[in-house]
């Protein structure tokens, strides 16, 4: 089973998300999302997941946040930032984080969904 887990603050994104991997990956899922980002990094390494998809702008703790505080030694997950931002600015950022595996805009699309699973 596949484990992925979902950082973004806004629940519709979350579900349409949830929702794309699920009809397009021939392998069951399991799913763990949350809205708090700073809550995720507290639980990730006991999640052990394969998959995660980060928002980058969130309230508290944005996503680059995020990235700065993670510890990449704690899990093996493929990281994959999920955002709606399009400026050169972020994805350029996003390439100095070795653990990152690449930077997708929103929405999810099925041909991302292909390349990662695949």
């Amino acid at each position: 089973m596949l484990t992925i887990v979902l950082i973004d603050d806004d629940p519709i994104s979350t579900f349409v998300t949830e929702k794309l991997i699920s009809k397009n990956v021939s392998q069951a899922c399991q799913f763990f999302k949350y809205q708090s980002a700073k809550e995720a990094l507290q639980e990730i390494s006991s999640i052990k997941p394969h998959y995660l998809f980060l928002d980058l702008n969130m309230p508290e703790m944005n996503g680059w946040d995020f990235l700065d505080r993670f510890n990449p030694s704690d899990t093996e997950a493929e990281i994959y930032i999920l955002s709606s931002s399009v400026d050169e600015r972020d994805i350029n950022k996003a390439s100095q984080y070795q653990f990152v595996k690449d930077y997708l805009s929103k929405p999810l699309v099925k041909k991302y969904i292909q390349n990662i699973f695949n």
